[in-house]
Formats: structure tokens, C-alpha cells, sequence
């Protein structure tokens, strides 16, 4: 069964939680590869729907954050899904460069094996030359 909505409509399936937020999780769209999980208020949901690029909510910054703005690594939407619940959305993107600002492709760098953590995932990007010195 095939239902079609339009834009307001898939805003009303997200439940937001008590800070405005809901939890998205950006995957590139042809490999699957799960990129990294950020959040999004309504405006960085709209946003991302009308222009096409990302943009999520900074909660330590407390605003909006475009995906890419600083350092180049622009996601560009593909599809955004809503789960059943509407507690998470899972954005499917096309990953331009790294998702990580720790300049690795994805956040998901760390793994748990034989009782220890491994680090699955070398660094591709110098952090310094995308975001500038954090000093």
C-alpha cells in the first residue's frame, strides 16, 4: 500500500521531545553505511525538506546547524523516513567527504571486541584543516 503525504503532514508524524528535539540518524543512501546521529527541531526539519541539505539542531550551540556550513562536508538529502513511533527520523544522505569532525566518514569509529575497543575507522580528514584550529 502506497500512501503520499506532503511535507506538513510527515512534520506531524515526528513527536518532538520535551526540548523541541528528535533524534536523526544520517545513513548514506547507497552503501547503508550509518554516518552519524545528531538532532532536529522543527525549523532544522523544515529546512532540510524545502532546501535539500541537511540541517540539524546544535544543542550546544543552542541554533541551527547546516550540515557542511564550516567545513565543506555537505550532506544532501535523499529520502527522510519517520519510525513508527515518530521518536527518531533516519535521514538518507549523499555524504560529501567525512560525517565526523573528528574527520573520519563516520562517527561510528569505535567498536567493542574481545573485551576491549577498537578503533575501526583511521582518520581521513585532518580536522584542523576543515574546522580550523579549536584552540
Amino acid at each position: 500500500m502506497t500512501t503520499v503525504t506532503g511535507k506538513r503532514e510527515l512534520l506531524d508524524l515526528v513527536s518532538f521531545d520535551a526540548n523541541g528535539l528528535v533524534a536523526a540518524i544520517a545513513q548514506q543512501h547507497d552503501t547503508g553505511e550509518v554516518l552519524m546521529l545528531a538532532w532536529m527541531n522543527r525549523a532544522a526539519l523544515e529546512e532540510t525538506l524545502a532546501t535539500g541539505r541537511v540541517c540539524y539542531f546544535s544543542r550546544s550551540r543552542g541554533k541551527l546547524w547546516r550540515k557542511g556550513e564550516t567545513s565543506g562536508q555537505v550532506q544532501h538529502l535523499k529520502e527522510l523516513r519517520v519510525d513508527c513511533d515518530g521518536d527518531a527520523v533516519l535521514v538518507l544522505v549523499d555524504q560529501t567527504g567525512v560525517a565526523c569532525h573528528t574527520g573520519r566518514r563516520s562517527c561510528f569509529y569505535r567498536a567493542a571486541r574481545q573485551g576491549g575497543v577498537e578503533t575501526i575507522l583511521d582518520v581521513e580528514t585532518d580536522p584542523e584543516k576543515l574546522y580550523g584550529s579549536r584552540d
